[in-house]
């Protein structure tokens, strides 16, 4: 569905990013009207903003006075996306000031708006960018958490634009959801765990899965979509770093469960979406094993690795929210339901898999099953919408507790 999108520019050398996110915007059938800061126009120029989006570009309130562009705008707005948005931006927004065209903007809209930071780390981890943030996001503005990586120079920290599909991919989440939606994840830490593990048998062989961590990275997209601070573990994938995410990257089951307990601890929910391997080699060979001289197969022993939502479910707090996943292939319902219990986990997303179901697709189908005794069907759909899905039953869930 076409949506009217305001695409705020500020003056930052990650400005020419946003080209990319305009080309997404319009190629999904979206009508973009991009909104600069006069700094903005230093780095990226009106024609190029114009060419792109079809539409006119100005900083200031006194191009086209008789529209009323400084109120007009924000009014028919059903997005505002600020990318780079600056320590300066950031400011005034927080503090309500309206010296050109954007900021005017952001003070009249009454539709999400989303902000996705750049600068230095310096200027992010101040107290003062940390006050204003705090502000915007008790104000359910959406401030997308910056990335790691090179800065400008040879500076590299947290402060980096995160890449423009996956700014795209957040104001996707929240233009699905609709306008007045409510950020019901704002002010809560989740952890979503994603991928398949793969334990060493020797320097050029694993055991692994087919798991792709698609469903994983569609949780952790829709939690920052609505508005929670996120740590993603992430054991071997193949996919771009979501959006306003802390990532963590694994190896092996035994290096997912030290990560999952350390972040849980402090977690309001839990979702268990990767794949850990339950056998690992019981000796890891240093040199390639090879085949012996009469053609014959080695024999290799397996042990048992940790069950990790177990132990999650025994630890867990009574206001912490933890779901996990049952991969089946046979009596899918009566092991799911058989795994919640002994697992203790409050939700269990059950999927039935195969060479051709689940894994690696992009669309999923689910039941999913509560300790309360619900049952959810979840028909076929993206992994984006079903993983919705489930955080709003995980919602439900924290409105009760604590």
């Amino acid at each position: 569905m076409s949506a009217e999108i305001i695409l705020g520019v500020g003056g930052g050398i990650a400005a020419y990013k946003a080209c990319e996110l305009l080309r997404l915007f319009t190629e999904s059938g979206h009508r973009v009207r991009v909104v600069p800061t006069a700094s903005a126009l230093r780095f990226v120029g009106a024609p190029t903003w114009a060419a792109l989006s079809g539409q006119p570009v100005a900083d200031d309130v006194w191009s086209d006075v008789h529209e009323v562009p400084h109120v007009r705008l924000g009014q028919h707005a059903d997005l505002v996306v600020v990318a780079p948005t600056t320590a300066d931006l950031l400011a005034k927004a927080a503090h309500g000031l309206a010296d050109d065209l954007l900021t005017n903007t952001l003070l009249t809209a009454r539709c999400p708006v989303v902000l996705a930071p750049a600068m230095h780390t310096e200027m992010w981890e101040h107290p003062a960018t940390v006050a204003n943030v705090a502000t915007l996001r008790a104000r359910g503005v959406l401030v997308v958490e910056p990335a790691v990586g090179r800065l400008t120079g040879v500076d590299t920290g947290k402060g980096r634009l995160p890449d423009p599909a996956e700014i795209f991919a957040v104001a996707r989440r929240v233009l699905a959801r609709g306008v007045g939606a409510p950020a019901d994840l704002a002010g809560r830490r989740v952890v979503v765990t994603a991928g398949g593990t793969r334990e060493p048998l020797d320097p050029v062989r694993f055991l692994g899965n087919r798991s792709s961590g698609k469903q994983g990275y569609a949780f952790a997209r829709t939690a920052v979509a609505r508005g929670a601070q996120v740590t993603l573990i992430s054991a071997n994938v193949s996919l771009p770093d979501p959006a306003g995410v802390d990532l963590v990257r694994v190896g092996t089951t035994a290096e997912l469960r030290e990560a999952t307990l350390k972040a849980a601890a402090e977690a309001d929910a839990v979702v268990m979406a990767a794949a850990p391997a339950d056998f690992r080699p019981a000796v890891y060979a240093p040199g390639k094993i090879k085949k012996a001289d009469d053609g014959s197969a080695p024999t290799i022993e397996l042990v048992t690795n940790p069950d990790i939502a177990a132990e999650l479910g025994e630890r867990r707090r009574p206001d912490q929210v933890l779901v996990v996943f049952a991969a089946e292939t046979g009596d899918a319902e009566a092991n799911g339901r058989a795994k919640l219990a002994r697992k203790r986990a409050d939700l269990i997303v059950i999927n039935e898999v195969g060479t051709d179901k689940v894994f690696g697709a992009d669309t999923n189908a689910a039941t999913v099953i509560g300790a309360d005794g619900s049952v959810t069907p979840m028909p076929e759909q993206s992994k984006g919408d079903l993983a919705d899905g489930v955080w709003d039953l995980v919602v439900t869930r924290l409105s009760g507790r604590p």
